[in-house]
């Protein structure tokens, strides 16, 4: 090996060591600031933040998350993973976007309801609520999914399939039933074996899968959601901490992800791979599909640049939780970011995830 070699080969071996990786991640420093600091105030008990830019990659768990791989409760960015694994179906032309829901699940058969379609469930327009009226007394008594289902293919209408927006969560519920229906396997498992398998997310689970409990980083309850408790002291044997929630698997909300297979699985919608469905399919969720005077929705994901921070473009797509979780991806800045904690984004304004979301995006900028 010649003097200008060994140089060569030597300068190369530096800027793969941890120097360069410092180097690379002084520009999200800011956000770990944020984060860092809340957990260590005690407003958050724990946080973890994956940042893709490009070729950089940035993690960093804080407090109660011992490492990046902690598993959080995400929440509604769980719905990101159902409508992933249900597309896969697409791609096996299983369904069609148009088709309507009757078709699968024969006892939602009543006038309007039979016009609902799977676009329009994914879509957040099918006049589907988005917590049944008999939400808690169903956690109340640790109902199953299949309970879940039966009252929400009952439950009214707010309006006429299409006729306006209105998030909803119970359209995503009847989305995994209908995955569920035409593959014959409990929609846990599915999308385990056709989004977690595949993106090699082994840090993720639809409910708690291979988790041990004591492995789930645990949520701040008080200011929860009012659908989980609101932190009452008497909604503990079904709030976001309690065994039967987090082991139900409800494809609404209760998936549990590390930051950083979190960001693996958005940045295949960044960067269409194949591995989890066709480049065109996944090009087709991140995309809106509303009308115009409606929320931009893809299938699954918020779509435009209120789905991210201040800066991004318009061709930015994602979700956030009410347990505090956000995600998004923009491909204008080739960013993803993931920031997780365990304090309701109702408990703080402005709430440390998006302070630091809104930093990573003034840094790619």
């Amino acid at each position: 090996m010649n003097r200008r070699t060994f140089l060569k080969s030597g300068l190369s071996a530096a800027l793969s060591t941890p120097l360069l990786a410092a180097v690379r991640q002084e520009k999200f420093d800011a956000a770990a600031a944020v984060l860092a600091k809340a957990t260590a105030d005690g407003r958050l008990q724990a946080a973890s933040l994956s940042v893709r830019h490009g070729s950089d990659v940035f993690s960093r768990p804080f407090g109660a998350a011992r490492s990046s791989d902690a598993p959080f409760l995400l929440a509604s960015i769980t719905k990101t993973l159902t409508a992933a694994a249900l597309m896969t179906l697409y791609d096996r032309d299983k369904f069609r976007l148009d088709d309507p829901v009757v078709k699968f699940i024969p006892e939602f058969s009543t006038a309007p309801r039979n016009r609902i379609t799977l676009a329009q469930l994914l879509t957040h327009v099918s006049g589907l609520p988005d917590q049944l009226p008999e939400n808690q007394a169903l956690r109340k008594s640790h109902a199953g999914l299949p309970q879940f289902v039966e009252a929400a293919v009952r439950t009214p209408l707010l309006f006429e399939p299409g006729a306006r927006y209105s998030y909803s969560s119970m359209g995503i519920l009847l989305v995994s039933e209908v995955a569920r229906r035409i593959t014959g396997t409990d929609f846990p498992k599915f999308v385990d074996e056709a989004v977690f398998q595949p993106l090699e997310m082994k840090h993720a689970a639809m409910g708690l899968g291979r988790f041990k409990p004591e492995e789930i980083v645990l949520n701040q309850t008080e200011k929860a959601a009012p659908e989980s408790g609101a932190g009452d002291p008497t909604a503990k044997e079904w709030d976001w901490n309690s065994p039967y929630w987090r082991a139900l698997g409800a494809p609404w909300g209760t998936a549990h992800c590390s930051a950083p297979d979190l960001a693996r699985f958005f940045a295949e919608f960044l960067h269409p791979t194949g591995r989890l469905m066709k480049p065109d399919t996944a090009r087709l969720m991140v995309k809106n599909h509303n009308p115009e005077g409606f929320a931009p929705r893809g299938l699954g994901f918020q779509a435009g640049s209120r789905s991210g921070s201040p800066g991004c473009s318009e061709k930015t797509f994602g979700h956030s939780g009410s347990s505090g979780t956000l995600a998004w991806a923009d491909p204008a800045t080739d960013t993803v970011c993931v920031v997780l904690t365990t304090l309701p984004g109702a408990a703080a304004s402005p709430h440390p995830l998006r302070v630091a979301s809104d930093l990573v995006a003034k840094a790619v900028s």
